[in-house]
């Protein structure tokens, strides 16, 4: 046995992480595979001062010491800024040395990441091993509560924002050619700070129009940065470098948009770019005392404030949703222990806020009130519970994902963990009380513009099981079309008579009376006939599908610190990977839009049904009593005035837009419905 007393002195010239120009590092120390100290955080210091010791009891002089830093980011994974081992061999014993390790990163290591100074003293330990075992305790239990301290601090401090940084990405100029047919494929990433944007890519072009549009947090009251980078897209091997830009937010005044045309540093070209700081009450966190729709008279002003009257006051903002997080039940032991250290994540498209952490507890009460504002009715409200675990990334322990439209307003309700996938149940449940105000008319005009993309997404991944369930939904829709081929031949080959004469009929007096109007009003009948089912007590919306979609559930991977290190077989295949999500999600794409299509017509989504039949009542309305070649004159010259009306429009189709908001199969199953299968159980306070 030997005693190794490591004092971590200080870091030097650590690499850059975040988009400030510094980074918040923090030292892991690891010996055989195993986590035996974590320093505490140094915010915004490139060269940190920690001062901290240790003293660790140690086996075999064989394994080195594993030192790796990390950039810590709130809420998300860590980045990785450098790794160093420290060979115990090499170490005399009982005399302090002085040491300085060079961290490399094992993908790029010809990159300089800094150092860190260390002073190391190794003792041979011949006293018994539970003092020692008691001395590494009392310094797990020390580092412990300062953790908890700084986590706390941070919670405070880092979520709520002050603002909304709307950008949009209008087009590319000049850019540089990279493939040898003198053009690019490029497409646009955007950083601020753990915000994440990635534009689509337009192909072969050095002039792209995007027509994009991504809002951003603003947490910095005086403003921040915004990186942008170029790239051109490669298949099979790695994406080009076009150039780069950053907006500097200060220097930008609110509530007005500014044109900016940015030049590409590192590159050729220029970015056209439509930017708009507004200011943002949009967000809370209080406590269960303390929140407005309690107050009579708050809640009155916020109803009045989306009643019918104000239906055109302010489009962007259709509604307000308030999340009060009372407490779990019965949750996962994540800890050797038998305990866990649980704090909750809510989320609701990109707005995302974090309780504090109740440590060494299966049964937290939280008592928190968030408040959000609504900017899309048929968003996902998604509430996830995770367990703080100081020596690596958070555990996950289950998650609940409740769409808006689906909330009964007032009701404490339980609902039930379930996995990261929404497949299948997990330990635990979670209580919540939910209300939602919100204008119907603004939601339903909101409906037919794109949706907000979320900058929190996991990258792609190759995943038979996920390729073979999306080409089973697409078979399901092509075999429904086949169905329905064979069923209208059937009439034609008079298999039934009846219904060969019925059919007959139908098709002389439709033909013969034929107007066009008569199109949105047929495909009124199918959202009657199933309104009709459905209020009858039959509905089958799901018996089909529901059993394919759980079958299987992919493999969770631990993704802690192996970022920088993981290599496998997934890796050989990097130069079909591409093409493999690219079939893959095609499927997806395909059989969701087929289930979308289907979903409106059966009621999925009430709100989304009344506004198709809306809109198809509305759209019969005006064909039949305005003749059609005013119609499509109409369209037509919006079409080619549009252009000249706002050259930096943002062209969207109001159809796909309206499919969008319309749940596929997948994710019909996934989010929790309230169904007496979801073992949900109502509580009256």
């Amino acid at each position: 046995m030997y005693q190794l007393d490591i004092i971590l002195k200080k870091g030097k010239n650590l690499a850059i992480r975040d988009r400030t120009g510094t980074s918040d590092p923090y030292v892991k120390f690891k010996i055989a595979g195993k986590e035996v100290f974590r320093s505490k955080t140094i915010h915004k210091n490139l060269n940190p001062v920690w001062d901290e010791r240790v003293s660790l009891l140690v086996e075999s002089l064989r394994d080195p010491l594993y030192v790796k830093v990390f950039d810590y980011d709130f809420g998300l994974q860590d980045d990785f800024m450098g790794s160093a081992y420290l060979y115990l061999e090499s170490l005399e014993h009982q005399r302090t040395l002085d040491v300085t390790l060079d961290l490399k990163d094992p993908q790029y290591p010809e990159h300089n990441l800094g150092s860190l100074d260390l002073a190391v003293t190794l003792s041979p330990k011949e006293g018994d091993a539970r003092d020692a075992t008691m001395l590494l305790r009392r310094n797990w239990k020390r580092s412990s509560k300062c953790q908890s301290m700084r986590l706390s601090d941070v919670h405070r401090k880092a979520q709520l924002w002050r603002g909304i940084v709307s950008i949009s990405l209008i087009e590319g100029r000049g850019l540089q050619p990279m493939d040898t047919n003198g053009f690019s494929d490029p497409y646009v990433k955007f950083r601020m700070g753990h915000q994440k944007y990635k534009s689509k890519t337009i192909p072969k072009t050095l002039n792209p129009q995007w027509r994009e549009q991504f809002d951003f947090n603003m947490y910095e009251e005086q403003g921040g940065y915004v990186d942008i980078t170029v790239w051109d897209k490669d298949a099979g091997k790695k994406d080009d470098f076009l150039g780069r830009a950053t907006i500097d937010l200060s220097l930008l005044s609110k509530e007005h948009t500014h044109k900016l045309d940015l030049p590409l540093e590192e590159g050729e070209g220029v970015l056209v770019l439509l930017v708009t700081l507004t200011a943002s009450a949009a967000v809370s966190i209080s406590d269960l005392s303390v929140n407005m729709l309690d107050d009579p008279h708050e809640r009155h002003q916020i109803m009045q404030r989306y009643n019918l009257w104000r239906s055109l006051h302010n489009l962007k903002d259709v509604g307000v949703v308030q999340v009060k997080v009372i407490r779990a039940e019965g949750l996962m032991a994540a800890d050797v222990t038998g305990k866990s250290d649980p704090f909750c994540v809510v989320e609701l498209s990109n707005d995302r806020l974090q309780t504090h952490t109740v440590y060494k507890n299966l049964n937290p009460e939280w008592n928190k009130v968030f408040t959000f504002n609504v900017k899309d009715i048929h968003s996902v409200l998604e509430v996830t519970v995770y367990d703080e675990d100081r020596d690596r990334s958070a555990d996950f322990l289950g998650k609940v994902a409740i769409p808006l439209l689906n909330i009964q307003n007032g009701e404490r309700k339980a609902y039930a963990l379930k996995s990261k996938e929404l497949t299948g149940p997990t330990k635990g449940v979670i209580f919540l009380e939910i209300d939602v105000i919100f204008n119907a008319v603004k939601a339903g005009l909101r409906t037919l513009i794109p949706i907000e993309q979320k900058y929190i997404e996991e990258e792609p991944r190759v995943s038979k099981q996920l390729l073979l369930q999306n080409f089973n939904r697409v078979r399901r829709c092509i075999m429904f079309l086949i169905n329905a081929g064979c069923y209208i031949n059937s009439c034609f080959e008079w298999d039934s008579p009846q219904r060969s004469i019925c059919a007959f009929v139908l098709f002389v007096v439709v033909v013969w009376n034929f107007e066009f109007y008569m199109i949105p009003l047929a495909l009124l009948l199918p959202l009657a006939w199933n309104y009709i089912l459905i209020t009858s007590g039959k509905d089958t919306r799901q018996d089909q599908v529901v059993e394919d979609l759980l079958e299987d559930e992919d493999e969770d991977f631990d993704k802690d610190d192996k970022d920088s290190e993981r290599k496998g077989f997934m890796n050989k295949l990097y130069a079909i990977q591409d093409v493999c999500i690219s079939v893959q999600n095609a499927l997806d794409e395909v059989a969701s839009y087929g289930e979308r299509i289907k979903n409106t017509f059966n009621w999925t989504v009430p709100f989304l049904s009344w506004l198709a039949i809306v809109a198809l009542g509305v759209a019969t309305i005006i064909i039949y009593f305005i003749p059609l070649r005013y119609i499509v004159l109409a369209w037509g010259v919006n079409k080619f005035t549009k252009k000249l009306r706002d050259p930096y429009t943002i062209d969207n189709n109001e159809l796909l837009d309206f499919l969008s908001r319309v749940p596929s199969d997948v994710q019909v199953v996934g989010k929790d419905r309230l169904s007496p299968h979801s073992m949900v159980f109502t509580h009256f306070v």
